[in-house]
This record gives structure tokens, sequence and C-alpha cells, in this order.
């Protein structure tokens, strides 16, 4: 990508969060903020200057579609990363695009553009 994006990782799995925001640096982008629970994800969501997201739909036991929901109302394209597949996405979200984890470098680059793009 030519652009390099302000992107918001909402993921609870600690190690999991780092991967991602270590991927997001190779792929020339930076982190513009990191949530590991709904509440700070909704207000980064709402508040930060971001250009993507990254969101785990499970954070700790509560879902991210309210994330997914605000980032929409803003206009700011996001992607779900997700152990459970298409299986674990609301109904309404399963035109967007869903990386399966455990994913590569290259899946999260494709991954990403596929979401900026819509």
């Amino acid at each position: 990508m030519a652009e390099r994006l302000r992107v918001l990782i909402v993921e609870d799995e600690m190690l999991v969060a780092m991967n991602i925001e270590d991927m997001l640096l190779d792929l020339g982008h930076e982190v513009a903020g990191l949530a590991s629970r709904l509440a700070p994800a909704l207000a980064l969501a709402e508040e930060a200057e971001i250009d993507a997201a990254v969101l785990d739909v499970n954070l700790a036991g509560e879902q991210s579609f309210p994330v997914a929901d605000l980032l929409d109302r803003r206009g700011i394209p996001f992607l779900f990363a997700t152990g459970y597949g298409l299986g674990g996405i609301e109904e309404r979200y399963r035109g967007r695009v869903v990386l399966q984890k455990p994913f590569r470098l290259a899946d999260l680059g494709a991954a990403l553009q596929s979401a900026i793009q819509g």
C-alpha cells in the first residue's frame, strides 16, 4: 500500500495485539490506538484520528460489533480478525472483510487493502 494508515487495533490477547502491531509497522502503517476491552475500544473508535481498524470479534466475552457500528457511522473502514470464521460474524456484517486467525503479514496486508477499497 502506498499510503501510510493510522490503524486502531482492538484485540484482547496482548501477544496477538503485539503481533498485529508489528505486522502493521512492517507494512508501513502506524498504530493509532490499541484497546483490549469494549469500553476503551468504543472511546477510541469515537475520538481517535484513525484511517482503519482491525477488530477482534470476541473481547473477553464481549463482542466488538458496537465498535464496528461506531466506525461505520464515522465512515472508517475496518476488518474483523477472528478465529471463529464467518460463523462468529453478525449477519449485518457478513459482507465485510474477515481475516481468519492465525494469519500472516501478507494476509493482513491484503485484508486491510480490501477493507480500505470497500
